[in-house]
């Protein structure tokens, strides 16, 4: 015999709190492949991906006012869709939040180099970088004021080995790390790369500049996007994994 729920208006928010957890996550996730493979605009694809955001807090403010009245217990239906509705709304709307959490902690710059006095300049990326948002030369000293306070770690590297080898070294962590090399110049000491996001398909380039140092070899590096007043912290976090597996490199 079919017995007709107490709370038949809580049902069917939760139900409509999980569609529209599952809707915003969706619409987050999409935001990057509609940028990197259907060639968005990207003021539209964050824009996608603002309003998924928004889709998915709907969802758990939604979730979270009826997962009580919806309880397990008197007949009443509904708990799980409004359970899922939270966790789903929350895992969609995590990735914006932190987002805006490190843009709230890291200066708003895009090029960060282990020498802000002389950082390293790009030559075969000048072809790649027309038309991008970024100009490729180095903003200067204001920038480089704001990466010392933020980044304090990020220096050079002395290794000591000879020039010829900390190219070797430096090469072979390039390609570990998957960047797309598109430029060797052994005899200029120089290595130049592309690393491109999973995500959103953002690019940014990297130059490593190796000059002979004593003995031994000095190697900087320099990390730039194209796009973006900010960087979230990539090209810092870049440059740090890459000097870590340069000095672990034999």
């Amino acid at each position: 015999m079919f017995v007709r729920p107490t709370n038949p208006t809580s049902h069917r928010l939760a139900r409509l709190a999980f569609i529209a957890a599952c809707v915003g996550a969706l619409i987050v996730a999409a935001a990057g492949p509609l940028h990197r493979y259907l060639a968005l605009d990207i003021e539209a694809a964050i824009a996608v991906f603002r309003y998924g955001f928004y889709v998915a807090v709907a969802g758990v403010a939604l979730g979270l006012a009826t997962i009580v009245p919806t309880r397990p217990g008197d007949r009443r239906r509904g708990f799980v869709a409004a359970f899922l509705a939270v966790a789903i709304g929350v895992a969609g709307a995590w990735v914006p939040v932190s987002w805006f959490l490190w843009s709230q902690r890291l200066p708003v710059i895009n090029d960060i180099s282990s020498d802000i006095a002389n950082p390293p300049p790009m030559v075969a990326l000048l072809q790649l970088r027309r038309g991008a948002p970024n100009p490729p030369k180095h903003p200067g000293a204001a920038t480089a004021a704001l990466q010392r306070e933020a980044y304090p770690d990020i220096v050079p590297v002395v290794l000591p080995v000879a020039p010829s080898e900390a190219f070797k070294r430096a090469d072979r962590v390039a390609m570990a790390l998957g960047w797309d090399v598109v430029a060797r110049a052994p005899a200029e000491g120089r290595l130049e790369a592309v690393d491109t996001s999973d995500w959103f398909g953002f690019r940014d380039d990297i130059v490593v500049r190796i000059r002979a140092a004593g003995i031994g070899s000095r190697i900087d590096i320099r990390s730039k996007s194209r796009a973006g007043e900010s960087d979230l912290g990539v090209n810092a976090r870049r440059i740090r994994d890459f000097i870590a597996r340069l000095k672990a490199e034999r």
